[in-house]
């Protein structure tokens, strides 16, 4: 069953955290991700506004899971965690 990455993020350095992005948008795809929006427009109307939002479809929560436990994605998040507030979560889709 296929799921759905999805991170809110407020970047805080943004020439950092475009670091980090780099390496994610290598890695996301090399585990099946797809991306199906990325920062685009948004209304926000519950909880903790944060213009950055994220979502990628893998085919399985495995590959998802795969993807964010790749050595070069953990390299990558100490310039996420540095450069931005964020909140991620894998969905299983039904």
């Amino acid at each position: 069953m296929s799921a759905l990455w999805i991170a809110h993020v407020e970047v805080t350095d943004p020439d950092r955290y475009a670091k980090y992005a780099a390496v994610a948008s290598e890695v996301i795809p090399a585990h099946g991700g797809t991306f199906i929006a990325r920062a685009g427009r948004y209304v926000q109307l519950e909880g903790r506004d944060r213009a950055r939002n994220v979502v990628a479809r893998f085919p399985s929560v495995e590959a998802a899971l795969a993807a964010y436990n790749d050595p070069r994605y953990q390299a990558a998040l100490a310039d996420a965690h540095a450069a931005s507030d964020r909140d991620l979560v894998i969905v299983e889709e039904t």
